[in-house]
C-alpha cells in the first residue's frame, strides 16, 4: 500500500472539514422547531415500552432516532472511545457530540477528542463550565474535586450539560447495564426528568468487550487510556487505575462513596 503524502492528508482534512461544514450550513434551514416537552415524554413513554422487547437491537433504536428527532439528537461522549457516536453517525451523519470539557481531563483525552473531529463524520461541541479553572479556585478554593467532589461535578459537568441540551430533543449516551449495579436494568429509552428531553441508551446491552471489539474491527478511535487500566474514563483528578476483576468504574472517585458524577443519577 502506497504511503499517504502530507499533502495528501491535507486535502483529505480540508474535504472532511467542507463537508462538515456544508452540513451545518444546510441543516440550519431543515431543523424543525423544537417539540415541547409534554409531547416529547409522550413519544420517549411510547417508545421504552416498545423497546423492552428483548429484541430490539442498537440499529432497531437508532433508526427510530433518526426518523423521530432528526439533528435535534446529540450524542454525549466522554472520549474513552468513540464507538457510541461512530455507530449514532451510521444514522445520523454529523450528528452533534458533546464533549464536556472540564478543565481536568488526561492529555490522552483531549488528543483522542481531537483525533475523532478530525477524521469521523461527526460535529463536535465543547461543553464548557461557566466558570474556567481558575476562576472557580479563586470562588470556591483549589482542589474542590478533593473537598467536595459532587459540587465540582456538578458545576463543570451537570449544569453546563444541562444548559446545552435545552436546544435538543433527545440526547445519546454510552451507558450500558455492564458497567455496574446502579446501571443493571438502564433501559434504551426514557424520559430525562431533570434536563426535559429523551435520553437515549443503544449501546445499553453492550459489553465493555464488545465495545472493544466492535472498535477493533471498524477501526474505532479508542483512548490509549482504556488500554492502560482504564476502563472508565473521567477527569484525570478524579480517576485512577481499575485492579484485575475490579468493578469498571471502581477507578472513579475512589475513596469517595460517590459513583457517579450526576449526569446519570
Amino acid at each position: 500500500m502506497a504511503e499517504v503524502t502530507l499533502a495528501e492528508r491535507r486535502e483529505r482534512q480540508l474535504r472532511h472539514d467542507a463537508e462538515r461544514a456544508e452540513h451545518l450550513a444546510e441543516r440550519e434551514h431543515r431543523l424543525a422547531p423544537r417539540r415541547t416537552n409534554d409531547e416529547l415524554r409522550t413519544l420517549a413513554d411510547a417508545a421504552e415500552q416498545e423497546f423492552a422487547d428483548p429484541a430490539t437491537t442498537t440499529d432497531d433504536v437508532l433508526a427510530w432516532v433518526a426518523t423521530t428527532f432528526g439533528h435535534r439528537t446529540a450524542v454525549a461522549c466522554s472520549m474513552a472511545d468513540a464507538v457510541l457516536p461512530a455507530v449514532v453517525a451510521e444514522h445520523v451523519p454529523w450528528v452533534d457530540t458533546l464533549f464536556l470539557d472540564t478543565g481536568y481531563h488526561f492529555a490522552e483525552t483531549i488528543g483522542t477528542r481531537d483525533a475523532v473531529e478530525s477524521s469521523m463524520r461527526l460535529t463536535i461541541v465543547d461543553v464548557r463550565p461557566r466558570l474556567s479553572v481558575p476562576e472557580q479556585d479563586a470562588e470556591h478554593g483549589e482542589k474542590l474535586y478533593e473537598r467536595d467532589p459532587a459540587r465540582c461535578c456538578e458545576m463543570r459537568k451537570v449544569i453546563p450539560l444541562h444548559d446545552t441540551l435545552q436546544g435538543y430533543e433527545a440526547w445519546i449516551t454510552g451507558v450500558r447495564r455492564d458497567e455496574g449495579p446502579t446501571r443493571a436494568n438502564t433501559p434504551f429509552v426514557t424520559w430525562d426528568v431533570k434536563n426535559g428531553l429523551v435520553k437515549i441508551n443503544p449501546l445499553a446491552t453492550w459489553t465493555f468487550d464488545e465495545v472493544l471489539n466492535y472498535a477493533e474491527k471498524n477501526q474505532i478511535i479508542v483512548n490509549p487510556l482504556v488500554n492502560d487500566g482504564y476502563p472508565s474514563i473521567g477527569c484525570s483528578t478524579c480517576t485512577r487505575r481499575v485492579a484485575p476483576g475490579e468493578d469498571p468504574r471502581a477507578g472513579r472517585w475512589a475513596g469517595f462513596e460517590k459513583t457517579e458524577c450526576g449526569l446519570h443519577a
